[in-house]
């Protein structure tokens, strides 16, 4: 039997993160969420000293949210790790695409441009195709198959309910911040039951920017919680002097205009230049 199928039945991977011991409360970051017009909770793991600083502990450990498309990392571990994908390139969809559409602009893009869409790298990394191409790409793994890993892998709640073609957008599945943290970073050390070549293809994933000081890589992800209010993830990692700091935003707003990606982006960027990051001396 494979190492990482005997993995899979035998080893239940817990992504939870911190502990009592080893984190730093900072309410003082309440004022970058003021400052967005925002609530939620922050939290940035230095991996070399093994210690957490949090804003709003009990969101970041005792609340769960809905996934939304930062499930399309686990997604994308399985499917490449099963066949179904074999590299960034690959198509999402299975057969020929067809069709065509408009785009914004009013310019009509024709078949090819579609499928390029459905890349994988493209829908990973919020391209128009997201939310469809992870939908297809489900049907592909299969229900029964994905449902193994998330078990097996105590992903979140577990919770398939409802359509299964949406469960990580309906607020069926959830995740906590500490649990998305920990995702992020035993995918970062190849720690996952997964191949470690199927590992390191989906942090190069990642959508990144930075200069000779400092890299930093992000996923980020917006959804509806059942109180109409909007929810969004930016997690990831910087990177400076080969140093790897993991961190997780989570933020909600009740007002529908606003940008959750750029604003949590924005918060990431305040507090980790408040942190004394991107200057090539952590």
């Amino acid at each position: 039997m494979p190492k990482s199928r005997l993995a899979l039945l035998l080893i239940p991977f817990l992504f939870a993160a911190c502990s009592q011991n080893n984190v730093t409360v900072d309410d003082s970051l309440q004022k970058y969420f003021d400052s967005a017009g925002v609530k939620g909770t922050f939290a940035l793991f230095d991996n070399g000293q093994g210690h957490f600083t949090i804003y709003n502990l009990p969101r970041y450990r005792d609340s769960a949210y809905q996934p939304s498309s930062t499930f399309d990392i686990l997604q994308t571990l399985i499917a490449i790790q099963i066949g179904v994908l074999q590299d960034d390139s690959s198509y999402l969809f299975d057969g020929p695409m067809g069709i065509k559409i408009d785009n914004d602009l009013g310019d009509s893009m024709k078949p090819g441009d579609v499928a390029n869409q459905f890349k994988l790298r493209a829908c990973f990394q919020g391209g128009i195709q997201d939310a469809a191409g992870f939908t297809m790409l489900l049907l592909r793994i299969g229900n029964d198959s994905l449902k193994k890993w998330i078990d097996s892998l105590h992903y979140g709640n577990r919770d398939m309910g409802g359509d299964p073609g949406l469960f990580w957008v309906n607020n069926h599945l959830k995740i906590s911040a500490d649990e998305q943290l920990g995702l992020i970073k035993k995918l970062y050390f190849n720690q996952l039951p997964f191949f470690q070549r199927t590992q390191k293809l989906v942090v190069s994933l990642f959508p990144s920017e930075g200069n000779s000081n400092y890299h930093l890589y992000y996923k980020t992800a917006t959804g509806k919680m059942e109180n109409g209010h909007t929810i969004a993830w930016v997690m990831g990692w910087v990177e400076e002097n080969k140093h790897p700091y993991f961190f997780v935003v989570n933020l909600e707003s009740a007002d529908p205009q606003k940008d959750l990606r750029q604003a949590g982006l924005q918060i990431v960027r305040s507090i980790l230049a408040k942190m004394g990051f991107f200057n090539g001396t952590k």
